[in-house]
């Protein structure tokens, strides 16, 4: 009996965590599904991506189309030219594309088209900020996809709302809570990330350490908010030493702007950007993460680890009202407060939602299984 193909789409590293997981079960060897990996090049370190895929056992893409940066207009309509041959060549029965970057909604457009189903996992996430380029990925993936999975209950009220039809839409849990469970015992040890730092010491005392990772362009790309921001980790820095792995994006603004002097500290541990496991291992000992991730704000709440989101909102509010979330926004009081409060009282225990538990990869299968 010959195989389902599926085109499954990456395109950024938030991406490359959703999709391990998937692609094993694909992969195994009683399948239905034959998977063709499709990596758009959204994000285009070749070393961050290979350091990814070999760590989360993703195999090699089939393809790579080598978009490259752009503005969100051109980026777009590149993944979409580039990716439109690609089906036209394979023939699938169904796309699968995760999350909400640029790759996510481009390659929905082109296969729905071509009346390609479209499969989206971590479906029904809002943050109700039209302003993010996320949020409109987000919905208008939604839209235009056949079979819909979601992290959490919330998000079925929020395609409800939408007019999505509730039999398009599976409740399978997060794929990105299956590989931290999957590769949580692998993870980096935080002696060996830091090995050779002269200033590494102060980050095993018993007082422990933060961990800060920044790079939203509404924080980054504003120099009164991102100067605000280091200001405010300068400071924290003297209760606590933080270890901050620099974005790219983060790194050309603090250069353009001018203000890497503020956070010029032994305090301050700045860091080129880690892979998966070695941001697992510093993130699972943390004392506290403060971020503008949304996967972090995830997999913090899956650590037991308190989390300040340097955020107004988030489009995942279940790590808010069952995990270690907090949202501070980018208010340097508030911040301070949220500090204090973990280093006082140790912050929010918690709890593991839903469907957390290392088997959402295996529902999704089952219900492509029967339902293509």
């Amino acid at each position: 009996m010959a195989k389902i193909k599926i085109v499954c789409v990456v395109g950024a590293r938030p991406n490359f965590m959703k999709i391990a997981p998937i692609m094993a079960q694909l992969n195994k060897p009683d399948s239905k599904f034959e998977p063709f990996l499709v990596h758009t090049g959204q994000h285009y370190d070749a070393d961050m991506k290979h350091r990814f895929f070999d760590q989360l056992g993703i195999p090699e893409p089939d393809m790579d189309l080598g978009v490259g940066s752009g503005t969100h207009g051109e980026q777009t309509a590149e993944i979409m030219k580039r990716f439109e041959p690609v089906l036209e060549q394979q023939q699938p029965a169904a796309i699968l594309v995760v999350g909400d970057v640029n790759s996510t909604i481009a390659c929905a457009l082109v296969a729905v088209k071509k009346n390609i189903k479209v499969i989206h996992v971590e479906a029904g996430l809002r943050s109700y900020d039209r302003a993010m380029p996320e949020e409109i990925n987000r919905v208008l993936t939604d839209q235009i996809s056949d079979l819909l999975f979601t992290t959490e209950r919330q998000a079925h009220d929020n395609l409800q709302r939408e007019g999505i039809a509730a039999e398009r839409v599976h409740f399978v849990g997060n794929v990105m809570i299956d590989t931290l469970l999957g590769h949580v015992k692998r993870a980096v040890p935080l002696q060996q990330t830091l090995s050779g730092l002269a200033q590494s010491e102060q980050f095993f005392s018993d007082k422990g350490f933060a961990l800060l990772t920044l790079h939203r362009p509404s924080n980054v790309d504003n120099r009164e908010t991102l100067e605000r921001l280091l200001s405010v980790v300068a400071e924290i820095s003297e209760q606590l030493p933080v270890i901050f792995p620099v974005h790219p994006r983060t790194a050309s603004r603090m250069a353009q702007f001018s203000l890497a002097a503020l956070i010029d500290t032994p305090r301050i541990c700045r860091l080129a950007p880690l892979g998966y496991l070695e941001l697992l291992g510093a993130m699972s000992k943390a004392k506290l993460v403060l971020t503008d991730s949304g996967g972090i704000q995830e997999e913090t709440t899956a650590l037991g680890v308190p989390c300040i989101t340097l955020r107004e909102n988030t489009e995942r509010p279940i790590t808010v009202t069952q995990g270690t979330n907090v949202i501070v926004g980018t208010d340097a009081d508030k911040i301070r407060r949220a500090v204090d409060d973990v280093l006082t009282s140790g912050g929010k225990a918690g709890r593991i939602p839903e469907y957390w538990d290392g088997k959402a990869a295996a529902r999704i299968v089952a219900v492509l299984e029967e339902r293509l």
